[in-house]
């Protein structure tokens, strides 16, 4: 695959992801509990990815390593719950457009100093002018969706 088509996965998996804040903000409206909503929806997508798994047998992974891994791994969990329920509670307020123009800025900003600092064992790919006029231009646009609404 070249990059061209994980370009295009990558937007595609980003136009999904703009289906979930709305989606889960309605049941959280509905079951009124923005914890809740984000609890039905997490459990949701480990039901999936769990059937997944089971149905790709033993090329899918070996669990027993997981004794191995390092105790960070649990920040990729935080994280999920940390956009799953920030996103029901922030989105509805920002509206779509400034929350991802949000979203997109501050992980920009943070896979900049996970780049620079080599963490969770990636290489050092270390900050640059062109990144930081990059991450400035996505602030700016930032501050332009914001101020863009009536």
């Amino acid at each position: 695959m070249n990059n061209y088509l994980y370009i295009l996965a990558a937007v595609v998996i980003g136009a999904t992801l703009s289906l979930q804040p709305p989606i889960n903000a309605t049941m959280a409206r509905v079951l009124g509990s923005p914890l809740l909503s984000a609890t039905i929806s997490i459990s949701i997508s480990l039901l999936v990815v769990a059937t997944l798994w089971l149905t790709w047998g033993k090329a899918a992974g070996d669990i027993s390593q997981a004794k191995y891994l390092p105790w960070w791994v649990i920040v990729g969990g935080i994280a999920g719950v940390v956009f799953v329920a920030g996103s029901i509670v922030t989105a509805p307020t920002l509206g779509l457009a400034l929350f991802f123009v949000c979203i997109v800025a501050g992980q920009l900003l943070g896979s900049t100093i996970i780049d620079q600092i080599g963490a969770f064992g990636l290489e050092v790919k270390p900050i640059n002018t062109m990144k930081v006029v990059g991450l400035l231009l996505v602030l700016v646009g930032a501050g332009i969706v914001q101020n863009s609404s009536a």
